[in-house]
């Protein structure tokens, strides 16, 4: 069975919590987002080091492996989008397709603790970018391809439910 792909604009996120997780934009401030980052990509080698977690507990969900796949390539594409927007006048963002990035990129195939150290990794860098965001940048925009424009501040909101969402999947650990 496929899993069914996600077609939600999430930017509501940016305005009320997440019933699901716990995010509550409102408790999130832009220089905290990089020790966000980082804390939550610390938790997912021991995830990714338990028996079974490349293994699916439901046909239409992903596995904690491939879950952990797709938060290391959204670390890193968060990265190159913020690295735009602090380059270039409202730049208007590709769109990507997360469930195509899982087939193509073989995520269910992919080695747990390999994913484990490129996720940490992407984490740094992503949050040694938000770090270093200058007091005048946060306000930069950027636009999704589908319209949706985000300042530097609203991205990084924005960016940390995501993989806080996907620990809540794999661990049932609901936001703070």
């Amino acid at each position: 069975m496929t899993i069914p792909p996600d077609t939600k604009d999430w930017t509501w996120v940016l305005e009320r919590p997440c019933p699901e997780c716990g995010f509550d934009p409102g408790h999130f401030t832009r220089e905290g987002i990089g020790k966000v980052i980082r804390d939550n990509a610390a938790q997912w080698p021991a995830l990714l080091a338990l028996p079974g977690a490349a293994s699916r507990a439901r046909e239409d969900r992903w596995s904690t492996l491939e879950y952990a796949c797709h938060v290391r390539d959204v670390f890193r594409i968060f990265a190159e989008r913020l690295r735009l927007m602090r380059s270039e006048d409202v730049p208007q963002f590709a769109n990507w397709d997360q469930d195509a990035a899982a087939l193509a990129g073989r995520y269910a195939e992919d080695e747990p603790e390999h994913v484990g150290e490129e996720l940490v990794a992407a984490a740094e860098m992503l949050a040694e970018g938000f770090d270093s965001v200058r007091t005048e940048e946060w306000g930069r925009a950027g636009v999704r391809s589908n319209g949706s424009r985000f300042t530097v501040e609203t991205l990084g909101i924005y960016l940390i439910h995501d993989p806080i969402h996907h620990l809540f999947d794999v661990a049932g650990v609901r936001s703070a």
